[in-house]
């Protein structure tokens, strides 16, 4: 079996690509690092082709676009939230998602039960809008409903799609007061990947099991 995580260089991405490691799986992780296992900045276009060039015609059972930035964390609605950053933002977490899964297509079609994990947040939820971090929330929002139309469309290719709110987790992202461990966020995170299927795709779950609110 093939997994194919991308950001996979630290946190929540590292977590992974060593869980599935030690579960004897075959693993490509990508970074921006050299040191991965495969270069890639998600906002490159030319990144995505030269993925699938290094996987060839490999299947891939499980992609997981975990690739993630939070730029806007902490700025002031007066001051901040720059341009610059909402093109950065939506680059990284929804076009860098997608160009990923595009790129990566004809694996998941060679897989028996191919399936997609996107990672996003709670902060997706319209339901829950406490104010706040708006650069964020609107990319992570963008990414979930990416994931639920996907899930609609690449049904009839037999390829689920699964979108994640992994926990507040003690990454340099989520920092040392976040309120799980990267072990605890990837323990429950892979038991979500394994029940992902054909009967529950598009699901938005949290890392522990619970229907998350649109």
């Amino acid at each position: 079996m093939t997994v194919v995580i991308t950001g996979a260089s630290r946190g929540i991405g590292a977590g992974l690509a060593a869980h599935y490691r030690e579960a004897g799986l075959d693993v490509m992780g990508t970074g921006r690092s050299l040191t991965a296992d495969i270069t890639l900045d998600v906002t490159h276009p030319s990144g995505h082709t030269e993925m699938a060039q290094a996987l060839g015609d490999k299947p891939v059972e499980l992609l997981v676009c975990n690739a993630g930035v939070y730029l806007d964390k902490g700025d002031d609605i007066e001051t901040g939230y720059g341009a610059d950053l909402w093109a950065q933002s939506f680059a990284t977490n929804v076009t860098g998602v997608f160009l990923s899964i595009q790129a990566l297509l004809p694996n998941l079609k060679r897989a028996g039960s191919p399936r997609i994990a996107i990672i996003s947040s709670q902060m997706a939820s319209s339901e829950h809008a406490p104010g706040g971090s708006y650069i964020y929330r609107a990319s992570k929002a963008a990414v979930l409903n990416l994931g639920r139309n996907l899930a609609t469309d690449l049904k009839s290719e037999g390829i689920a799609v699964g979108i994640y709110h992994p926990g507040w987790v003690q990454t340099d992202m989520g920092g040392d007061a976040a309120a799980i461990t990267v072990d605890e966020a990837v323990s429950g995170l892979t038991r979500r990947f394994a029940a992902l299927s054909l009967a529950t795709t598009g699901c938005f779950e949290t890392w522990d099991g619970r229907a998350h609110p649109y």
